[in-house]
């Protein structure tokens, strides 16, 4: 006895130990626990108390079964083992001068790590679709059960704790099937049991079994409960309570008969029958108002499970557009500051560029002599007058050509639907105005040998004179070769055609430019030599086009009008 207190001393000083790991302190714990609970009944009671005053216990409670689930993984089975054995302990523990403490404050930790552990199990069950997770779920609903039927004083605070909400709100039915064992394993161990609760603890265990009747279609489910109700409605004082929920007989005999238990179901219906003939009026309406109240429960009930499964989903949403906008605007923000620094870096080249510029202007300057300055800031201006020029009427002809050209082939198409419109009319009028045909063989009837011989003559020359048009496939074959041949042929015409024309234009343009800069100057002599050579050649390379182009109107026009041009030019020269 001796070497066991010493061993529980033995142990909290190692679980003070601060490099001691979570799975090193559950096996001390498992293996210390479970030697202390082989001993003898007199024995047990004094190892469990030194235990508990040890703090042996509340490590067990705060260390372990009050973790969060993600501190556990891995260690899911040892935590399972260990809630069995401090419930086992607890059980057993005599508190002795510190009885209160214990009944107020250690036990009520118990049960909410118990069934904190519980919550946790039940959710890594129903996440991970598997059957790993039964079994410890339901050592741990043993545990529980254990505890409360050594202190049944605890009931209120199972049936008030959050997660034991938690997992009532489980629609999974193994779990509500392991919640209902518990209740009837703890009231079939335990006699004294439902007469220790107050009336608001077994109507709370009453709604509960009744809500699983109401809800669940599993019949494993339907019994358990059915038994629940059986065996509680065999305390006086819970009869009362039961008949306040009215259409619980009528729901018994329509839902829940033909599943396999329907002598519990008839024990049920008839215990409540007949004690429902000795209630009171005032009783009757106060159970009246109690079962408005229970149906108002059970849709509250459902309405917060509703609530809180479609929370989750509602946070999500939120978040994703929350962090999706969020997203969006940063890169907004990210876009619109590279734009502006794009814009100032461009604009910053443009000014280095422009002031690199007048900067090689000036020492250009500086170069030429003083009398030449002025005549060549004409030339400049010069330049870039005839530039600017250049580029309005090339922009100004282009767009000209391009307006003229999409007016005719509006009009082109237009005029193709209309003619396609009026020939579609003409051909139904003429379809319409066009006499029925009669069948040929229509009104011959008895042919003798020598018509039927004169028909097909007839026949045979109307087929000889008009051949048919079907052709074989080798002959579309090489129809088609043919065809797509003199269609490269035209094609390759057609764009030397537009290369000619582009030639013609682009010769114009430079001549146009040429007599343009001719007609701007109001002296001749003032010409120099070069001047004039550059723009008679340009002429005469536009001449030499000439005859290429006499056919068309555009071309003999446009040397009608170069001709005061020519000869004001050779006088210039000559």
């Amino acid at each position: 006895m001796e070497g066991r207190l010493e061993s529980v001393q033995e142990l909290k000083t190692q679980l003070e130990e601060t490099d001691v790991t979570l799975g090193q302190k559950i096996k001390l714990l498992n293996s210390a626990i479970n030697r202390a609970l082989h001993t003898d009944t007199v024995a047990l009671t004094r190892v469990t108390s030194e235990l508990y005053h040890s703090g042996v216990l509340r490590h067990c409670v705060q260390d372990v079964l009050s973790l969060d689930g993600r501190r556990l993984q891995g260690h899911w089975s040892s935590a399972s083992t260990l809630a069995q054995l401090t419930s086992s302990c607890c059980a057993a523990v005599d508190p002795g001068d510190h009885w209160e403490a214990f009944h107020t404050l250690f036990l009520p930790s118990v049960i909410d790590g118990l069934l904190s552990l519980a919550a946790q199990m039940m959710m890594m069950r129903t996440t991970s679709q598997g059957s790993e997770g039964v079994s410890m779920f339901r050592t741990v609903m043993d545990s529980v059960s254990q505890l409360l039927t050594a202190h049944a004083q605890l009931t209120s605070q199972v049936l008030s704790c959050v997660h034991y909400e938690h997992i009532q709100m489980c629609d999974d039915v193994t779990v509500s099937l392991m919640c209902i064992n518990m209740w009837l394993q703890t009231c079939s161990v335990s006699r004294n049991f439902l007469s220790s609760l107050s009336d608001d603890s077994i109507l709370l265990l009453l709604n509960e079994a009744v809500g699983h009747l109401a809800v669940s279609a599993d019949s494993a489910v339907g019994g358990a409960s059915v038994r629940l109700l059986l065996l509680m409605s065999s305390q006086l004082h819970v009869l009362p309570l039961l008949l306040s929920f009215r259409g619980l007989d009528n729901l018994l005999d329509k839902d829940w008969r033909g599943r396999g238990f329907d002598q519990d179901v008839d024990q049920l219906i008839k215990l409540m029958e007949s004690h429902r003939g000795r209630i009171s009026p005032s009783q009757e309406s106060s159970e009246r108002v109690r079962a408005a109240c229970v149906i108002q429960a059970a849709w509250r009930s459902h309405q917060t499970r509703r609530r809180v499964k479609s929370l989750s989903r509602a946070v999500s949403s939120l978040q994703r557009s929350f962090r999706a906008r969020r997203r969006q605007q940063q890169q907004q923000e990210e876009a619109q500051k590279w734009e502006e620094e794009l814009k100032y870096q461009v604009c910053l080249r443009r000014k280095q560029a422009r002031r690199a510029f007048h900067e090689k202007q000036r020492k250009l300057l500086q170069l030429l002599p003083p009398g030449q300055v002025q005549s060549y800031l004409s030339e400049c201006e010069r330049c870039a007058a005839v530039r600017i020029q250049s580029l309005w009427r090339g922009f100004r002809d282009r767009r000209l050509f391009t307006n003229t050209y999409r007016r005719s082939l509006r009009e082109r198409r237009a005029a193709t639907t209309l003619q396609r419109a009026v020939r579609r009319f003409l051909q139904r009028r003429r379809v319409a105005k066009a006499p029925p045909t009669t069948a040929l063989w229509l009104g011959h009837r008895g042919l003798t040998d020598s018509s039927r011989a004169e028909l097909k003559a007839q026949v045979e020359e109307y087929v000889a004179a008009h051949p048919s048009s079907c052709v074989s496939r080798e002959e579309c074959e090489r129809l088609h070769v043919d065809v797509q041949l003199l269609l490269q042929t035209e094609l390759q015409r057609e764009g030397e055609r537009r290369r000619e024309e582009q030639r013609r234009e682009a010769l114009l343009a430079h001549t146009h430019t040429l007599l343009e800069q001719l007609r701007g100057h109001t002296h001749a002599h003032t010409h120099t030599h070069s001047s004039i050579t550059k723009v008679r050649g340009g002429v005469d390379q536009w001449l030499s086009l000439v005859p290429r182009v006499r056919k068309t109107s555009w071309s003999q026009g446009s040397q009608v009008r170069l001709r005061p041009w020519l000869i004001v030019l050779n006088c210039t020269v000559m």
